[in-house]
């Protein structure tokens, strides 16, 4: 397992406790295949960051197959015995071209994809994290199309419409996991 009890307890004293919430959500044969690709080494996580800028305006980005409209906050996985802290930050980088600080460790999502009979188990590794930089540069431009800043309210507007509209399994799942964290991340504002 890349992410190991030992690591997140060390992340948990350091960035906090977070919320753990377990879902299951169908999704097609060709979403599980695509899960199933990135499954390099037996992965199953990926860390999903909020990263938010001086405005307090969140990051997100849209892949390359992603309809119009459609955005999600950036995500991807460790490395086998690469840091937790490191990793976030490289692919924070990859994806965004920002230089982030982590600041909150906020949600576990403890998730089953399901497919017909097929089932696979995942986990989400939520933080927020802040940067002083206000332009997106991805790296990665094979993985990311586009990378912008929205509100919050855009957030919860259009941008979670067009995913949830798009009837897709993988958008509905990053719909419910986004939803749960935006509901942490305005707790902790106060």
């Amino acid at each position: 397992m890349y992410i190991t009890c030992d690591m997140l307890q060390q992340v948990e004293s350091r960035y906090g406790k977070p919320d753990v919430l377990r879902l299951e959500q169908a999704i097609s044969p060709e979403e599980m295949a695509m899960v199933r690709s990135s499954q390099k080494n037996g992965r199953a996580h990926d860390v999903t960051f909020f990263i938010f800028n001086p405005e307090h305006r969140v990051a997100v980005i849209a892949k390359p197959f992603f309809p119009p409209g459609a955005y999600r906050a950036p995500s991807g996985g460790l490395d086998p015995g690469e840091d937790f802290v490191q990793g976030t930050r490289r692919e924070a980088w990859e994806e965004t071209g920002l230089d982030i600080t982590l600041e909150h460790y906020i949600l576990r999502v403890e998730a089953t994809f399901t497919s017909g009979d097929d089932s696979l188990a995942w986990t989400s590794h939520v933080v927020t994290a802040s940067t002083p930089e206000r332009a997106l540069n991805p790296q990665d431009r094979d993985e990311i199309r586009e990378a912008r800043f929205v509100t919050l309210e855009e957030l919860e507007g259009p941008v979670r419409r067009v995913l949830w509209e798009s009837g897709q399994g993988l958008f509905r799942y990053r719909c419910r996991l986004t939803d749960r964290a935006l509901e942490l991340i305005r707790r902790l504002q106060g």
